[in-house]
């Protein structure tokens, strides 16, 4: 699940978007409403967390065009704990709301409440590539019918590269989704998994190396 968070001040941002890819939640960081209305069309995020506190563009406006444009969850948060200030944000097109300071365990627990209401019916989707079959909700994977034992991370990996259904996902990206740590002790582990997992697929076309930017499922 990759996260979009808005946030202008740059060490509250980096410290959200930390704290975010440690519990598993790859994170891109944006400073603007401009910045963040090119990050939902170019990147897809499962979930935007918007500060609407933002110095280019007034957050609600941003909010709303967000809805326009994306059924992308967005998650508002502001300074104002006021009642009209939240109902003027639901309105917006907000799903959920959070008034600063905001704790790690209630921002986790409001982003995985927001993604199970907009997510959990494509979570349950099966993806087919020629004869295989991904089951996100049963986690299993058959091949011509049978069932292909796969580890945890495996699938997880496949599972990442399905939910995207052939996007090109660069390889810090996996990295950060499966491992939740993208850096050179873990480089050579995603190639390990990557080699194991196409030959349990009995070497079929299914994941395909994209040189010098990562993997992406075939189409």
């Amino acid at each position: 699940m990759r996260v979009l968070l808005v946030e202008d001040d740059p060490v509250l941002g980096d410290a959200l978007r930390r704290t975010l890819v440690a519990h598993g939640y790859p994170t891109d960081l944006v400073t603007s409403g401009s910045a963040a209305l090119a990050g939902v069309a170019e990147r897809e995020p499962d979930v935007v967390l918007l500060d609407m506190g933002l110095p280019d563009r007034d957050g609600l406006g941003v909010c709303r065009e967000l809805r326009e444009r994306s059924r992308v969850p967005i998650l508002a948060i502001t300074g104002r704990g006021d009642v009209a200030a939240r109902v003027q944000g639901l309105r917006s097109g907000a799903d959920d709301y959070l008034v600063k300071p905001v704790s790690t365990e209630e921002l986790l627990a409001r982003i995985e409440a927001v993604l199970r209401r907009a997510t959990g019916a494509a979570m349950s989707a099966t993806i087919s590539v020629g004869d295989v079959v991904v089951d996100l909700d049963r986690r299993a994977v058959l091949a011509a019918g049978e069932e292909v034992g796969l580890t945890r991370k495996e699938f997880d990996l496949l599972a990442a590269l399905a939910r995207r259904e052939g996007a090109v996902l660069p390889r810090t990206e996996l990295l950060e989704q499966v491992w939740g740590i993208a850096d050179t002790s873990t480089a050579r582990t995603l190639e390990a998994h990557v080699a194991s997992l196409r030959s349990k697929l009995g070497d079929r076309e299914v994941v395909l190396t994209v040189r010098g930017v990562g993997y992406r499922l075939a189409r």
